[in-house]
């Protein structure tokens, strides 16, 4: 009987265990996803961690990003894996992140806000595939 007893006691905890996870975790959010209208990510996207800017290969925060430690100042010739590759973009760091469309801080740039600012698709913006420097600064936006 006792035998019994244990059995119906592990399967109920084994069904439980997925529940209680869903309803631990429906509170934690990816830091990116504090922006508003911002999209939540797929399991395959890697989360950009604070203080970082992340620039995307794939639109929509997919694909291996290039991560940059915003204090550790400007790049502006980015590493051939993201050069004119990048289609998204998020910044988690305390600086705006400009993205340009050619080497040197020169072309059509974006900006990119502080603290989980993002854009998920730079096609609209005329540089997807075509990012080449990124600038980190305290100049806000629009500045």
């Amino acid at each position: 009987m006792r035998l019994l007893h244990r059995r119906r006691v592990g399967t109920l905890f084994a069904a439980a265990v997925p529940t209680l996870l869903a309803v631990s975790l429906a509170g934690l959010a990816p830091a990116h996803a504090a922006t508003a209208g911002a999209p939540a990510p797929a399991r395959h996207q890697v989360v950009c961690p604070r203080g970082f800017v992340c620039i995307y290969p794939e639109i929509d925060f997919g694909g291996q990003p290039h991560v940059k430690r915003a204090v550790d100042g400007s790049v502006r010739h980015l590493p051939d894996s993201i050069r004119g590759a990048g289609s998204s973009i998020i910044n988690n760091s305390g600086r705006t992140a400009r993205v340009y469309q050619k080497d040197n801080y020169f072309g059509r740039h974006v900006c990119v806000g502080r603290e989980g600012g993002a854009l998920g698709d730079l096609r609209s913006y005329q540089l997807n595939d075509t990012t080449h420097s990124l600038r980190n600064n305290d100049t806000p936006c629009g500045a």
